[in-house]
């Protein structure tokens, strides 16, 4: 296939033109061989290559789950610390997957390692599959000579952010099966029980007070209309969801988030261990501080954070001490994020408090997570003791009035 390069003379003349190759590292080479400095190299527009397709149709087409992703890393990390070459451990694993897209995505990075290229560019093809954080990981220890050192610490981290997002996801489970259920009783309520109790009282000519009028308003409407309330009710969710998703309302929701009792520490402890965490693995990696805390800043979801991370590289770059940040930001880092990190600093053994705060903060969300559903089980009965509280008292209370007449 053709590349179009530029590529700086031993005068310091550039040149440029087209030249053929498997790849661009291999153009590069030939560049070198002929005496110049590479400056830019870009695949020339028709010309195809088989690699970069391989990322479209897995983006497309499938998913890599992240247990697969912690098991390529361990197995990676094994068979490089046996003294297999990367190149040979890649093909092993490739015939051990049963996942074609995960298949498709080693066949792909077996053939950038084989033509010369780094492992971490081969990953770089697939940013849907592997995180920056990855990435740069992966970088860092073909950069120490360590890679097998690197890959196991990725794993790691894999490892301990899923647990933490799937016991926060495990402990929301229960409230978001409740009120499913409870959407779609009181939906075939309104649209069997009303209409009948409606007609009750249209028979015995009673005056309906307006909280009544409104249950047998709403029971009408599902009754006539109980599929377009369906999509109704699914529409309303979707465009929730949505709206929980958009950009312009992510800063409000983080906020609210924040606020809500017991889920809002929930949220400070969660993005407090992830940035320990990722912060102090990119520096046992030999990231430099600077390029962990970008990364760290793409982990952490909550955008209040993302500021107050942008904030530390720039006061770092200035010469600043990291631990200043957390100082000033309090009431998102627990005073303990402060302390330690300025140990750290002190005794340059950062990473490895880091550490010790991550290990700390995600003890107390395996804790907190435990007990969730115990602290969220009396708000759902309260909530649903209200809702079946005031059906029960608007459809009886007509009733008591024509008894009343009666006697």
């Amino acid at each position: 296939m053709l590349f179009l390069y530029k590529a700086k003379t031993k005068n310091g003349e550039i040149l440029g033109g087209t030249i053929e190759g498997v790849d661009r590292f291999s153009v590069s080479r030939e560049l070198k061989t002929r005496g110049y400095t590479p400056v830019s190299i870009s695949q020339k527009k028709g010309s195809f290559d088989f690699n970069n397709l391989i990322p479209a149709l897995v983006g497309l087409f499938s998913k890599v789950k992240v247990q697969e992703q912690i098991t390529l890393t361990k197995n990676l990390s094994g068979m490089l610390k046996a003294g297999l070459s990367l190149s040979r451990a890649i093909s092993v694993l490739e015939k051990q997957t049963k996942n074609k897209a995960l298949s498709n995505i080693l066949i792909s990075l077996r053939r950038e390692v084989d033509s010369g290229g780094t492992f971490s560019s081969g990953l770089s093809r697939f940013p849907d599959v592997f995180s920056n954080l990855f990435v740069s990981m992966v970088r860092a220890g073909e950069e120490s000579g360590n890679l097998s050192g690197s890959l196991s610490e990725i794993g790691l981290n894999l490892e301990k952010a899923h647990s933490l997002t799937k016991k926060v996801k495990g402990a929301l489970i229960y409230p978001g099966v409740i009120l499913s259920a409870m959407i779609l009783i009181g939906v075939l309520m309104f649209a069997f029980v009303v209409p009948t109790l409606a007609q009750t009282f249209k028979d015995l000519g009673v005056q309906l007070p307006i909280t009544t009028r409104f249950i047998i308003a709403l029971g009408n409407f599902f009754s006539e209309y109980l599929l377009l309330s369906f999509v109704l009710i699914i529409g309303s969710i979707g465009g929730l969801v949505w709206l929980f998703k958009a950009k312009f309302m992510q800063k409000y929701i983080d906020f609210i988030i924040l606020k809500i009792p017991v889920i809002g520490n929930l949220s400070k402890e969660l993005n407090t261990a992830r940035t320990a965490r990722t912060i102090s693995s990119l520096l046992l990696s030999g990231v430099s501080i600077v390029r962990a805390i970008e990364i760290t800043e793409e982990v952490v979801q909550n955008v209040y954070y993302k500021r107050v991370l942008r904030r530390a590289k720039e006061e770092i770059e200035k010469g600043l001490p990291f631990s200043e940040i957390f100082i000033e930001n309090q009431n998102l880092y627990p005073i303990m994020m402060s302390e330690m990190v300025q140990v750290g600093e002190e005794t340059g053994k950062l990473s490895d408090m880091l550490l010790e705060i991550s290990s700390f903060y995600e003890g107390e969300i395996d804790n907190t997570t435990k007990n969730l559903s115990t602290i969220i089980e009396p708000v759902l009965m309260i909530f649903i003791g209200a809702a079946v509280g005031f059906f029960t008292i608007s459809m009886i209370s007509p009733l008591y009035s024509v008894l009343n007449n009666i006697s």
